[in-house]
């Protein structure tokens, strides 16, 4: 009898699990709630105080800052999240840098460069509709 029991309460240990019931699967999320993000897409300068239209702006997810000039050599620079905003760093100099608008097909950020203040105004960029790089 003793063994019959044993044989049982095994039985049940091993069989509880495979009746149970499955766990739901993950909710989808859908692409309205995502927030934009300007991390690994190519933008474009649309508008400026400063900057040029047509330079590309490249925000790695690694922390690197890619700079392309139409007709120039492209720079490296470094950033980071710093609060709400950005630390963007160019040839050396870091500028804290606002975070002014962010949307799937628009970025706006506000450089604090030594003196006034540079406004960029980024889009994706005319090759990739979404802007990512791939």
């Amino acid at each position: 009898m003793r063994q019959s029991v044993s044989f049982l309460a095994l039985a049940l240990a091993l069989l509880a699990p495979a009746c149970a019931p499955a766990p739901a699967p993950p909710a989808a999320v859908s692409p309205a709630a995502t927030p934009a993000t300007f991390v690994n897409r190519v933008w474009e300068v649309a508008e400026s105080s400063a900057v040029a239209p047509g330079h590309l702006y490249i925000f790695l997810s690694e922390g690197t800052l890619v700079v392309a000039s139409p007709t120039g050599t492209p720079s490296l620079g470094r950033w980071s999240r710093a609060g709400e905003g950005l630390t963007m760093i160019e040839d050396g100099i870091s500028y804290a840098t606002d975070i002014v608008a962010l949307s799937a097909d628009e970025f706006r950020i506000r450089s604090h460069n030594p003196g006034t203040p540079v406004d960029i105004r980024l889009v994706p960029t005319a090759g990739d509709a979404r802007g990512a790089v791939r």
